[in-house]
């Protein structure tokens, strides 16, 4: 897949508008009762990147990052500030965020995930851009050490450890993260006049599988 390593400015990405989306196909029946299913297992999220701009120099560095994309063609991390932490948004990473595998005393590496739970119902996100130096890990909540206990693939969000986990013990992480993204629009149309006067263009970004 066409995936470039670098994070849409985050100064610009803050002030946009956006969140997941979810496909939900629906048949009513002849007694009124409706069928619901969806074919994705995961949700999908979509991002206004225009929103974020504030000034003509924002426009040139937005367009500079369009034309080094290609427009549509390479995809791109996104911070999304309203969800890029495992945890609150008011509170600090710590290593027993998220519980995210039971050690078998074999296995050494595992994808990071984040839980997100309403009342009895969860659903597991898989995240697949850590960013860099955020990671921290426990088992059985005692921390361990990135270079020395384990490793994180920062380009595909695998953790991986030194020495197994031992069988029954729980594993668990905590980091800020990225999504990746693509622009979902191949041009972008900007007018200096109309900009000025407090409208800014329309720069849908939307995610990618990786």
């Amino acid at each position: 897949m066409s995936f470039h390593e670098v994070r849409f400015p985050a100064d610009l990405s803050f002030g946009s508008v956006g969140g997941p989306e979810r496909r939900t196909d629906i048949v009513t029946l002849t007694s009124g009762h409706e069928e619901r299913n969806t074919p994705w297992a995961h949700s999908r999220r979509r991002y206004d990147a225009g929103l974020g701009l504030r000034s003509l120099d924002d426009v040139e560095a937005l367009v500079a990052f369009f034309e080094a994309r290609r427009g549509q063609l390479y995809g791109f991390r996104w911070k999304d500030w309203s969800d890029y932490k495992s945890c609150a948004p008011s509170k600090q990473i710590s290593g027993t965020d998220q519980v995210i595998a039971r050690g078998d005393g074999v296995t050494k590496s595992f994808p990071l995930i984040k839980t997100y739970r309403s009342g009895l119902h969860s659903y597991a996100r898989p995240v697949t851009k850590p960013v860099k130096g955020s990671v921290l890990a426990a088992v059985q909540d005692v921390e361990m050490r990135e270079g020395v206990h384990f490793t994180t693939d920062v380009e595909t969000g695998i953790l991986t450890f030194v020495e197994a986990p031992m069988k029954g013990l729980e594993v668990s992480a905590g980091f800020e993260f990225d999504v990746p993204v693509r622009f979902d629009t191949d041009r972008i149309n900007v007018s200096v006049a109309s900009f000025r006067a407090g409208q800014v263009p329309d720069v849908p970004v939307v995610e990618v599988r990786v």
